[in-house]
């Protein structure tokens, strides 16, 4: 017999008790399974006096970390389809230990590079595969769940650079990343087997919400195709989107009020966002994810045209402020088209196909941003630069908007 609290295979498990209750657990850890992602940005000015290396070259261990973290969401995301969400965690939460405390002994960039790839592979499990777990228990709330769930990210940028501040300031950036590593297996490990229950087959094979039928008919295109230029769309806004996130911190040391401040401005940004993903959550509710995702662009189009002319401390803080609010609810929001267009069976492949892309996005958008930063001796050239690629963001999503009008009035209704 089942227990009261075991999920039941009917249609009661979407957005159940039960279902919010994973999502809190899933929230936790996404909390800490993501701090290895920012941890590199909040040390990056560290590497990069330690080591006597350009800004170009100090931003090669955040790449290394975004294509890890890519390639995990593919990967992981691919797993989880089969093998459940749990074991997925409690692996990367031993590569991310491993890993980071080997990189707090790094004696070269390039060790330390190699490091950051295998950090961002394990923190991969706390995005992209964990929100597509998530997204499967809710239907009628799945925009906002979604969205939580994909605060954890942003909720490690705002809470491990204020805990390890201490550490950092003490001790070192060496210091800081065994702490990281301890955390990822102490807090990681006893969550996910919380979240040893899986969907019962009949019920994750008759699930809802993928959308109404002929959804993707309706848009002229396979799930391949939508999936390739949604990957595109994502390519294009993360690299908008990278600029303050992972400069944000060096363009404060190079105005001169140090990397604390700057890393303020970080956490400011971030835990915005986290405001931003819940609003738009809601949103999507309503409006479907394509229009959604399609406002967020256009909010961070102009957010980052607010940067161009700031240069102050607290115009600095303001412009992040409205950054972090305007651009929080964009990669969340293509996990929710993903699954209003396609099969809840593919969702893990699906969703981290998708959120891989977003992050080369940010992996290419962090290092291009650096290169323009030594050629030119500014960020003006970079902010330009995210706002280009930012039109084509825009451009793509206007294009599934209007292929998709019919779908996007019946997700609202």
């Amino acid at each position: 017999m089942q227990s009261a609290s075991s999920p039941r295979p009917d249609a009661d498990v979407f957005d159940s008790p039960y279902a919010w209750w994973r999502l809190a657990v899933t929230l936790a850890i996404a909390t800490v399974g993501n701090a290895g992602m920012w941890a590199i940005v909040v040390v990056m000015p560290a590497v990069q006096a330690e080591f006597g290396v350009d800004r170009a070259d100090a931003s090669l261990p955040y790449v290394a970390t975004m294509l890890g973290f890519a390639l995990g969401n593919l990967l992981i995301g691919r797993a989880v389809d089969r093998v459940g969400i749990t074991p997925a965690l409690i692996g990367a939460a031993g590569l991310i230990a491993v890993s980071t405390a080997a990189a707090a002994a790094s004696p070269s960039v390039g060790v330390l590079i190699a490091l950051q790839f295998a950090i961002g592979l394990g923190t991969a499990a706390g995005f992209g595969p964990l929100i597509a777990d998530l997204s499967l228990w809710f239907v009628r709330r799945r925009g906002i769940a979604v969205a939580i769930a994909a605060s954890g990210n942003y909720l490690a940028g705002v809470v491990w650079p204020v805990l390890l501040r201490g550490v950092l300031e003490e001790d070192g950036w060496r210091a800081a990343y065994l702490v990281l590593a301890v955390a990822s297996v102490v807090v990681v490990v006893p969550l996910a087997l919380l979240l040893r229950r899986r969907l019962p087959v009949d019920a994750l094979t008759g699930a809802p919400g993928v959308g109404p039928a002929g959804a993707v008919a309706d848009a002229g295109m396979s799930h391949r195709a939508l999936a390739w230029l949604l990957a595109l769309a994502g390519v294009a806004c993360c690299v908008a989107m990278s600029m303050p996130q992972v400069h944000i911190v060096a363009l404060c040391v190079d105005l001169g009020f140090g990397p604390a401040v700057g890393a303020e401005m970080l956490s400011l940004m971030l835990l915005a966002g986290v405001a931003s993903r819940i609003g738009f959550g809601l949103l999507a509710d309503r409006l479907g994810g394509v229009r959604t995702v399609l406002i967020g662009s256009g909010l961070q189009a102009l957010a980052l045209f607010l940067y161009l002319p700031a240069n102050g401390m607290v115009s600095l803080y303001v412009v992040s402020l409205i950054f972090g609010l305007a651009q929080g609810g964009i990669v969340p929001g293509y996990a929710i088209i993903v699954r209003e267009f396609m099969p809840a069976r593919e969702a893990g492949a699906r969703v981290g196909f998708v959120m891989m892309a977003t992050i080369l996005g940010m992996g290419l958008g962090g290092w291009l941003s650096g290169v323009i930063f030594d050629v030119t001796g500014s960020y003006q050239l970079a902010f330009l630069n995210g706002i280009g690629w930012n039109a084509l963001n825009i451009a793509i999503l206007t294009f599934l908007w209007m292929r998709g009008r019919g779908v996007g009035r019946a997700v609202a209704a």
